[in-house]
């Protein structure tokens, strides 16, 4: 059949869409990477490392598929074998134990899952690669801060409590542990006379006020993690023993930026970790090893102390907190 002069420019037109359409689908390329992204704690830390893997997985044009484990031994395996069953890209995880939480991931290891652990990691040589913080550091840190107050303000003589979560991860706690210790100990009017494990504020808030209780002369309070940090501040109010009782920490976030800035006291200073940047490398990490880049296999990122006597450093980690959480 001829075309009529009138039936051409519809011709044309719906070869334009046609050509266009084909040129739209062949651009579209494959579906994006997926990146499984599993926390094990809803705390200010873990959401900022959520904020740092959505803000590389948006750079990278990559599916995060967030989870949570909630501590929970099963819940993390459920969750791996999961995101085995969807063939995900990469698993990044904090795991829950070094030993134990090994044999999921092996199972996505196996089935060409690319694992990148961070924060805490296993007894094994699967992952790609670890990004932490370095551990002994936060604690030294801390403790650096803890022994000139001791020396400035108590004339040399601590009597310390402390605050770990030795039975939720125990290489972490110990590393963070000796770091404050070793630097605090160097005075020999210090003496640590209590150490419990509680790294959710409301079981600290109970555990360091038992120990107040039973240790009256305790004038030193250092925890190991955020949770055991904000717990402990609420112990000391609690008890009575503003202005008696300070208290050191380790983590950061922006309640305890607020502890810092208010004028009881009792909050002197904290290290904290990098959760966004630690979240993001992860990420980042994850996708190059899927890429079959060259990766580190493990990276320390250094901590940030926080202290009372700068609030100026506090208040502009508030601003730049603000300004990644908005």
């Amino acid at each position: 059949m001829t075309l009529s002069r009138h039936t051409l420019p519809f011709a044309g037109l719906a070869i334009l869409i046609l050509l266009v359409s084909g040129c739209t689908k062949k651009a579209e390329g494959p579906p994006p990477r997926r990146i499984a992204g599993i926390v094990f704690q809803e705390d200010q830390f873990f959401r900022l490392v959520l904020f740092g893997m959505r803000e590389a997985a948006r750079q990278e044009n990559v599916e995060l598929l967030e989870a949570n484990s909630s501590g929970k031994p099963d819940k993390e395996i459920q969750l791996v074998n999961t995101y085995i069953a969807q063939k995900v890209d990469a698993i990044v995880i904090s795991p829950l134990s070094a030993r134990a939480s090994i044999s999921a991931l092996e199972r996505a290891h196996a089935g060409g899952i690319t694992v990148v652990t961070y924060n805490t990691t296993i007894d094994d040589t699967l992952p790609a690669a670890y990004i932490e913080s370095d551990q002994i550091d936060l604690g030294a840190s801390t403790g650096r801060a803890a022994r000139s107050y001791i020396e400035k303000r108590l004339g040399g003589i601590a009597h310390i409590a402390i605050l770990a979560f030795r039975s939720q991860a125990p290489e972490q706690s110990k590393q963070r542990t000796d770091g404050f210790t070793k630097e605090v100990t160097t005075l020999p009017g210090v003496r640590i006379v209590a150490e419990q494990d509680a790294w959710l504020a409301e079981q600290a808030v109970k555990k360091a006020g038992d120990i107040l209780t039973a240790n009256p002369e305790v004038n030193i309070i250092w925890a190991a993690n955020e949770g055991g940090t904000v717990g402990a501040v609420m112990a000391v109010k609690n008890a009575g023993k503003i202005g008696k009782v300070a208290v050191f920490g380790t983590d950061t976030g922006e309640q305890l930026a607020d502890f810092l800035l208010t004028d009881d006291g009792i909050l002197q200073a904290v290290t904290g970790q990098r959760p966004f940047d630690i979240g993001s490398l992860a990420v980042h990490t994850a996708l190059a090893a899927v890429h079959g880049g060259k990766v580190n296999k493990r990276v320390s990122l250094p901590g940030l102390l926080l202290s009372r006597e700068s609030p100026d450093s506090v208040r502009a980690f508030r601003q730049q907190l603000h300004a990644m959480t908005r």
